[in-house]
């Protein structure tokens, strides 16, 4: 039998970055009809592999071969021309521009020399159809949820008609209605031959939809074989080269009886007529299905978009803050979901975005000590492991890195109540383990945290209680005892209905 040739290999690729090894001999052949998994945890080299492959950089040593073939000079005109798409973590689309006009960026169709919109309805509106993107198309990409933009980046893959289609966290921001109709249409493309590369922190999904696995550590290949055989808990052992252990901390009760933060008729956003109490102490997670008015829970209780309440209490205070300022200073500190375009500024150094609040809260005129700011992110840094210089650009770090930097800017504040949304989206197993002791050690030490995840198990082991949300409303308050994955699903999903009680 005649081995077919990859459609996209790279042949011990090697790559440094200011005299830092990121790749080291690394190799990866992407079969047709395959979809081929790639694990590691942050700054494993993930990302530099998927920007050699698609032309984005050029590798120190080692060769890029589409077709079995060296390429003498990769870069992203030909990955294209080659049938080479990427869908980035980080989202590449333009916010004014429509959901077509995003769609076909880069590759819209001409009538006489002008762009010709009646076919790029067609062909667009084709590849939303494939990802269940039934918007309107004239809607600007800026008006659509976090989840939605991602299946635009997907449909834009697909408008170009792939053989090799690389995905990096695919699903980490869509609902379970959309990671299903993706998980659906990728079986589909393996049927047609396409090969795909999947990169995800999500195991059970590499488990269920993978069939080869490539592990990166420390800029090193360390398995790539197949995964016949191979179970969640072995693929962990390879990423961290060690046994996983258990990745939540062992839960201990540490919720009083005492409210950081309590809410009667609260409407913000797609949220109305809500009853919450938030007790110190405690981890309260929030879920549901995407869009249904979680993060707009969030912001109002900390002053990002108007909120009104009968009546409310914030860490001692009456009353909703009415503004970010007035938040902060209530001791709320927030963490959004995306953390490059809300949570950082990614071209500053670590030590400035670690340093941001302190900065919106520093007197008019008043002297910046240059020495105090160092010690206090050198502290954090070792704290929550964070190696390297810190004058460096916060873009320079990984996905997990720049997540840490995001949540310890809070830190020095003491801040009494943590809004966080969806903070481990697309963060290795190590960095998540870190991230959900860091949040137990907060509420036992009596202050209260507000988890937003998409990630079920996530809020079933460490969550004190969950808080349901469906079409603006919480329509089931899940004790400890009575979380589990499918109740939190049922509910989410109006299949039982539980009473609430704040």
């Amino acid at each position: 039998m005649v081995a077919t040739a990859p459609l996209l290999a790279a042949r011990g690729v090697s790559k440094s970055f200011f005299g830092n090894p990121v790749l080291r001999a690394v190799s990866i052949a992407l079969q047709p009809g395959r979809v081929h998994a790639l694990l590691g945890e942050n700054g494993a080299g993930k990302s530099t592999l998927i920007n050699l492959l698609s032309g984005a950089l050029r590798p120190d040593g080692g060769a890029i071969e589409v077709d079995g073939r060296p390429v003498s000079r990769m870069t992203p005109a030909y990955a294209q021309q080659a049938g080479i798409a990427v869908v980035q973590q980080e989202l590449s689309l333009t916010a004014s521009l429509s959901i077509a006009e995003n769609i076909g960026l880069g590759a819209y169709p001409r009538r006489f020399g002008l762009l010709d919109y009646p076919e790029l309805a067609v062909r667009a509106r084709a590849a939303c159809d494939l990802v269940g993107l039934h918007e309107p198309l004239s809607i600007p990409v800026g008006h659509l949820s976090l989840g939605r933009r991602q299946m635009v980046e997907i449909a834009k893959a697909l408008y170009r008609r792939p053989r090799v289609l690389i995905l990096d966290e695919p699903t980490s921001s869509l609902s379970a209605t959309e990671t299903k109709v993706l998980t659906e249409l990728l079986e589909r493309l393996r049927g047609e031959g396409i090969a795909i590369l999947y990169i995800s922190h999500r195991l059970n999904e590499v488990m269920a939809l993978c069939q080869h696995v490539t592990v990166l550590k420390d800029g090193a290949c360390t398995a790539d074989r197949s995964l016949e055989g191979t179970d969640a808990s072995g693929l962990v052992r390879l990423m961290v080269g060690r046994d996983p252990g258990d990745l939540f901390p062992q839960w201990q009760a540490s919720v009083s009886t005492s409210n950081a933060i309590s809410v009667r008729n609260f409407s913000a956003g797609l949220m109305r007529d809500v009853d919450l109490d938030i007790r110190t102490g405690e981890v309260l997670g929030i879920g549901g299905l995407v869009g249904q008015g979680q993060e707009d829970l969030l912001l109002g209780l900390y002053g990002a978009i108007p909120a009104r309440t009968a009546s409310a209490t914030v860490n001692g205070a009456s009353g909703l803050p009415g503004g970010v300022p007035k938040a902060n200073a209530l001791g709320l500190a927030y963490v959004p979901a995306d953390r490059k375009r809300e949570g950082l500024h990614l071209i500053h150094s670590i030590i400035s975005n670690m340093m941001l609040p302190a900065f919106a809260r520093l007197p008019a005129l008043k002297l910046r000590s240059r020495r105090a700011e160092r010690e206090t992110a050198r502290g954090l840094a070792a704290q929550l492991g964070i190696r390297g210089d810190l004058d460096r650009p916060a873009q320079a770090l990984s996905g997990g890195n720049q997540q840490k930097v995001a949540l310890a800017k809070w830190m020095p504040h003491h801040p009494l109540a943590l809004l966080l949304n969806d903070p481990t989206r697309g963060v290795d197993v190590e960095t998540k383990r870190e991230i959900y002791m860091m949040l137990r050690n907060f509420a036992a030490a009596g202050k209260a945290v507000v988890l937003l995840s998409s990630d079920t198990p996530e809020l079933v082991h460490l969550c004190d209680r969950v808080a349901v949300v469906r079409e603006g409303h919480i329509v089931a308050m899940l004790e400890r005892g009575a979380l589990s994955e499918e109740a939190i699903v049922s509910a989410a999903m109006g299949a039982e209905q539980r009473q609430v009680a704040a």
